[in-house]
């Protein structure tokens, strides 16, 4: 039984082995580092997957795998602390870690540590109050908190209320561990001096660097009956003639209350020890304050009334104000004078000559005397005039010239009074309307338009709008655009755009192309619909703007007929190869291109200038250089969208041989270079001609040390060879330029020529002499034919002396120094049948 349960401990011991803990941040990218969980185990990386290592996790989502070839615990999901564990302070992931073989069992705690990830926020932007002004300081009024889905530190921590002079933040601790925040009122308020307060609540959490959120609170003061109206003046004097109508406005009073609402609400009345008489002949209008008469007043009764009036808001516990008006009653001829209008003429046309007839008027007054005369008169200021036609009788005649586009319609106020003490006046307004006449020619807002369009533009846009106006009225302002005909490049205008005559609309007809022109002029009319007629013209310049819509294109060719551009080896750094040139159909950025090297067979030894296509040598070329070189090259412009080509560039490189060959066959091909490069060409060719002479002596010398039995026929000019090997010497002499004899049969010659690039330099003539003691002998002779004769008859001339040479070359050693060289002669030997060659001239 005992031994029993020791197995059981150990079974469970070994099940059960240990228990991990790590702590992550959140919000980890998928991948991350957790733990090396196979070290913290002690468990070998190798028996990983052999004892079947695996985790388990009661979370419904896998945040975490490990990689069983290296045993790290990594993050495999990731995770939003909030999320998963809320508000919780503590937030921890509990892993089963399970093996094989023996099988044991391991716990691993995660705990998940918050980030300031989130910010403090309000659930509404706007925090609306109301208070009312006479609300006591210390009121306190609670405002909406925070949230934040951080915790801890992270959380929100403190709250700040802008500065202003009536109200502070109260925030405590609540017993769930938020913060409560409150409006303290600090200073009273007044309505009448600020109704409406802005603040702003902000909530930071405490992490560093710190997040915030913001609310805005609008606080709306109510308002307190705490203000009294006011009169403007305390007393109010006021005359008024005798015998005025009822409803005559004595005084308009008007009282003022700082308060809103009913509380400014002003209701007037008479005060309540006011006589019976003063209510008899006077009202007080409650709602306006006017004070107007109702009875009729006599100067004679009474010359002066005094009025108290009172003035109380409809707030409660109104209080009321009192102001007084005295109302003095004047002695005046009490009669006015009447006017009767007894025709007008309305409306007058705008062309009316000066003097024509627009009104009659006639004036009345009933009182005898003095006070029957009546005068009338009107402003200074008007296009009228009165005239007096008989007596209390005035016509209104035109004074000026009329135009209605600057005043359509005169009020005119006539003025008559009569002459008593104090005199009465009647006052009667005429309105004299003025008619439109078609004056003025419509008019556009511009002398000239200008419209921009964008090349490759859809027909049927608009392009452009002109306003014109026209300050006629009616059919006279009624105004219609048109498109004046013109020629475009051969073509009518009206294939290009069109207008709408309504409106001013300019539309196009066609798709702009920037490259066939860039810009062009319309000349659009405006015209009215008067009579007659009136017009006026504008001119709209249309710019068409240009697109990237053409790609580069390659103006220089970087290769000769296909063949590849030569270079020379020996080329420096910095060396001009060639030159990529472009062109752009576009302008301006659209145009401007750039030069790139995208592709290269080596990129270290080339480049291209970005802006010139230039393309040079960036280092010395060295023997492992390919002697092919392929370049691919970009042209590409700086519009948006850049559009691009490209160019392949095919480069080779010559030896030092071929560079001096190349230059030789290009010197007169090419007359305009330089004087260096000439020199080079002149010293490279001076430099072949003295090696190819070099070799022909060595050559000619080790053949005559090789026959030193036969002396006598190789003296110092004289060198014996067999006629077998004779065309073997000459084409060892040019082994350079390949010379190959060839011999054509003639009649008296045979002709030797070489078949190199310096050919014509080494091409002879072989003519056989007619001696009989020298039949054998010929003469080599420059081959052209301007030369040939003149050699030919030195040759001959000379012959006799190469024999006496021949016979007596001891003789010949002391004169060779003075032979002046003229022709080449071969001649064979008598006695051992050699080929000698002798250059013979005559002596200096």
């Amino acid at each position: 039984m005992q031994t029993l349960s020791f197995i059981t401990l150990l079974y469970v011991w070994d099940f059960v082995s240990a228990q991990i803990r790590y702590s992550i941040p959140e919000e980890l990218e998928n991948g991350a580092f957790v733990g090396h969980i196979a070290n913290d185990i002690g468990l070998d990386v190798r028996e990983l997957s052999r004892r079947r290592f695996r985790i388990m996790s009661a979370a419904k989502r896998r945040y975490f795998e490990v990689n069983l070839k290296d045993g790290i615990l990594f993050v495999n999901d990731k995770i939003d602390r909030e999320q998963l564990c809320g508000r919780s302070l503590t937030c921890l992931q509990n892993l089963e870690i399970v093996i094989e073989n023996p099988l044991k069992l391991y716990r691993a705690e995660i705990e998940i540590q918050d980030i300031n990830d989130n910010y403090p926020s309000f659930s509404q932007d706007e925090l609306r109050l109301e208070i009312l002004e006479s609300t006591p300081p210390g009121t306190r009024f609670p405002l909406q908190s925070a949230h934040d889905p951080d915790v801890g530190t992270n959380s929100v921590h403190t709250y700040i209320l802008n500065p202003n002079n009536h109200f502070t933040l109260d925030v405590r601790n609540s017993s769930d561990g938020t913060k409560s925040v409150y409006l303290l009122l600090e200073k009273v308020l007044d309505r009448e001096k600020q109704a409406v307060h802005h603040l702003f609540l902000s909530a930071l959490d405490g992490a560093i660097p710190k997040r915030s959120g913001r609310a805005q609170i609008i606080i709306t003061v109510l308002d307190v009956n705490d203000n009294v109206p006011v009169f403007d003046q305390s007393v109010y004097w006021v005359k008024v003639i005798e015998n005025v109508v009822d409803n005559t406005l004595v005084i308009d009073l008007n009282a003022t209350d700082l308060d809103e609402g009913t509380n400014a609400d002003i209701i007037y009345s008479f005060s309540s020890n006011t006589p019976d008489r003063i209510r008899e002949l006077f009202s007080v209008e409650p709602y306006t304050g006017e004070l107007i008469v109702k009875g009729m007043l006599d100067y004679e009764k009474a010359n002066v009334y005094e009025i108290n009036v009172e003035a109380r808001d409809r707030g409660p516990t109104s209080v009321p104000v009192y102001c007084k008006v005295i109302v003095e009653i004047v002695d005046m001829n009490d009669v006015k004078p009447e006017m009767t209008l007894m025709s007008l003429s309305s409306p007058v046309n705008e062309n009316a000559t000066i003097g024509t007839m627009v009104a009659l008027i006639s004036v009345t007054d009933p009182e005898s005397g003095v006070n029957g005369n009546t005068s009338c008169h009107i402003a200074n200021n008007l296009p009228f005039q009165l005239k007096s036609s008989f007596k209390n009788t005035y016509m209104l005649v035109t004074n000026g010239l009329l135009d209605r586009e600057t005043v359509s319609q005169y009020t005119i106020n006539v003025s008559c009074s009569d002459a008593g003490s104090p005199r009465l006046f009647a006052n009667k307004v005429i309105l004299v309307e003025v008619s439109d006449i078609n004056d003025n020619a419509p008019c556009f807002t511009k002398a000239s338009y200008t419209a921009y369009v964008t090349e490759n533009n859809t027909p049927g846009a608009s392009i452009c709008s002109m306003t014109a106006f026209d300050s006629d009225l009616g059919q006279n302002s009624h105004i219609t655009y048109s498109i004046r005909e013109s020629q475009i490049q051969g073509l009518s205008v009206m294939s290009f755009v069109s207008i709408n005559s309504e409106n001013g609309q300019i539309f196009s007809q066609r798709s702009f192309d920037y490259e066939q022109f860039k810009n062009f002029q319309i000349h659009v009319q405006v015209r009215d619909a008067g009579i007659p007629p009136l017009s006026s013209n504008a001119v709209v310049n249309v710019v068409i703007l240009d697109q990237n819509d053409n790609s580069p294109v390659i103006v220089s060719s970087l290769t000769n007929n296909g063949s590849p551009v030569m270079m020379p080896r020996s080329a420096h750094p910095g060396y001009l190869v060639t030159k990529v040139t472009a062109v752009d159909a576009d302008s301006g950025q659209n145009a401007r291109l750039m030069y790139q090297l995208i592709q290269a067979s080596d990129r270290s030894l080339f480049t291209v200038a970005r802006n010139s296509g230039e393309i040079r040598t960036i280092r010395l070329f060295e023997d492992r250089d390919s002697a092919t070189q392929v370049l691919v090259i970009l042209v590409k412009d700086n519009g948006h969208p850049s559009l691009s080509t490209t160019v392949t560039a095919t480069l080779s490189l010559m030896d030092r041989t071929a560079e001096m060959i190349s230059g030789m066959s290009n010197m007169p091909q090419n007359i305009e270079h330089s004087s260096n490069l000439a020199m080079y060409m002149i010293i490279t060719l001076g430099t072949v001609s003295f090696i190819l002479l070099l070799i022909i002596i060595v050559l000619v010398t080790t053949m005559c040390h090789n026959s030193n039995d036969h002396g006598d026929e190789c003296s110092l000019i004289t060198c014996c060879f067999r006629r077998e090997i004779a065309n073997n010497i000459l084409k060892k002499s040019d082994a350079n330029i390949r010379m190959a004899s060839s011999v054509q049969p003639t009649a008296n010659f045979v002709k030797v020529c070489g078949t190199g690039s310096l050919s014509e330099t080494y091409c002879y003539n072989v003519r056989p002499t007619t001696e009989p003691e020298n039949r054998n002998c010929v003469f080599l002779t420059p081959s052209s034919s301007a030369t040939r004769r003149s050699y030919t008859k030195n040759a001959d001339m000379h012959f006799s002396e190469c024999s006496q040479h021949v016979k007596q070359s001891a003789n010949v050693a002391s004169e060779v120094s003075k032979i002046n060289v003229s022709a080449p002669i071969i001649c064979p030997s008598t006695r051992n049948d050699r080929l000698m060659v002798l250059k013979c001239g005559k002596l200096l």
